[in-house]
């Protein structure tokens, strides 16, 4: 057993997909765009050009911290944050630093565990460098379409002390974004990008923090968040056992290697040299604004999944199933109210949707509810017809008669389905397999 424990926090980046940027009219719908199509003055930064927030941006980052239990600030501000780097135009970056719209926040996982969450602030994309081989020479080139896009920075505590924990985290975190339909949340495209800070303890007081801390930047897939920190876990255990301390930098991973590599020296906020953004008026809210903006979210997938269990008598699994996407959700309560008129029940479209892996962007609802209503017909079969099949069938089989006299029980659903072959349509099971039992006992 390790001597170290791992101190993890989190730094999850949040592309909102509201139609413009944040502090400008280009479209924010960039992906796959030509670069450098969705730009202007603001977005380029330009000499004398002027940043106007967005304000469903900043509504929407406020509904995330609200669905992160945090406390909103009703008095907000956006802060210059400055550094150079070629994908940052203007010098700086425009976010929040002191007062971000959320703080003191929490997610609870399903068995109980809660992360707490440091704060939840709004700040403008940067732009995205291309390394490309050009006539032979290495090139960087950038492209601003993604500068200024709006982007929800989430910071946790240093809550986690495993990788699991932090996929679990994350799932849930992505869960609830996309619950929210604030953002798309796709990895692959970007929308979401995790950044964890790892360190190594030996302090068996937790709250006291490692002197260093190791952040690696713009991961963007579970699994790989994973290989990352159990990679640093290792690397910085066998830095720590040489006597020397992990330098506090920003590292890359790299997912073909399977490995992080050092980027820059990890900065200070005193670096930075936070400053209040002059050409933006502070944020204020009142109460019945953030009131109204509680009001306004959805039911999330836990509140959810509790009332599928209690309110159409689905086992947990099932409404854990059902909820995990919204849009899947949705079209199962729809499918129950109009199975209604068809006496279709909660349970048999649920049971339809997960047994089948029914595809639910693909099956329209009358579609799902007259299929199920139909294989639930029960037909009936005159009896004669059916005590021929049933004689027809023992006789044909006689090895599996022997068979279930000498005790082998489950034989009796082969001959339930050789007579249900035979009859052609649904009848009732159970008369069928009592009706086979009774012949094979009268000619024993």
């Amino acid at each position: 057993m390790s001597k170290y424990t791992p101190i993890i926090g989190l730094e999850v980046h949040v592309e909102l997909k509201t139609k413009s940027k944040m502090f400008c009219s280009c479209s924010a719908d960039y992906f796959g765009a030509e670069p450098n199509t969705h730009t202007c003055p603001v977005c380029l930064g330009l000499p004398g050009a002027l940043p106007v927030p967005n304000k469903t941006a900043i509504e929407w980052c406020i509904k995330i911290a609200l669905a992160l239990n945090c406390e909103i600030n009703l008095f907000s501000k956006f802060d210059r944050k400055n550094y150079f780097y070629p994908d940052l135009p203007k010098g700086y970056q425009i976010s929040q630093y002191d007062l971000p719209f959320g703080k003191n926040g929490h997610i609870t996982l399903k068995d109980g565990r809660r992360f707490g969450i440091t704060r939840v602030h709004m700040e403008e994309d940067t732009g995205k460098l291309m390394h490309q081989d050009i006539n032979g020479v290495r090139t960087s080139l950038v492209d601003f379409n993604r500068s200024s896009v709006p982007l929800v920075e989430i910071v946790t505590e240093p809550d986690f002390h495993n990788s699991a924990d932090v996929k679990e985290y994350l799932q849930s975190l992505q869960q609830i974004v996309r619950y929210l339909e604030v953002s798309n949340a796709n990895m692959d495209k970007g929308d979401m990008r995790l950044e964890p800070n790892i360190s190594l303890s030996t302090n068996p007081d937790l709250t006291k923090l490692p002197n260093y801390k190791v952040e690696v930047k713009n991961i963007n897939s579970f699994r790989f968040v994973e290989k990352a920190i159990e990679y640093e876990l290792k690397r910085q255990e066998k830095i720590l056992e040489s006597g020397q301390t992990p330098p506090q930098e920003t590292r890359g991973w790299n997912d073909v290697k399977n490995l992080t590599f050092s980027q820059r020296i990890k900065e200070e906020a005193n670096d930075y040299r936070y400053f209040p953004e002059p050409d933006i008026t502070p944020i204020t809210h009142t109460k019945e604004q953030i009131s109204t903006l509680r009001d306004s979210l959805p039911e999330l997938q836990d509140k959810k999944s509790i009332r599928f269990t209690n309110d159409h008598g689905l086992p947990i699994n099932d409404a854990e199933i059902l909820t995990r996407e919204k849009s899947l959700a949705d079209y199962f309560e729809k499918a129950v109210a109009h199975g209604a008129s068809y006496n279709v029940s909660s349970r048999q479209i649920a049971n339809a949707i997960i047994n089948k892996k029914l595809n639910h962007l693909e099956i329209t609802l009358e579609n799902l509810v007259s299929n199920i209503a139909k294989e639930a017909v029960i037909q009936t079969i005159d009896d004669s017809e059916l005590a021929s099949i049933i004689t027809k069938v023992l006789t044909d089989n006689p090895k599996a008669v022997e068979d279930y006299k000498a005790g082998k029980e489950s034989v009796i659903m082969f001959l339930v389905g050789q007579c249900m072959r035979a009859i052609g349509k649904k009848v009732n099971v159970q008369i069928i397999t009592n009706l086979i039992k009774n012949q094979i006992q009268k000619n024993a």
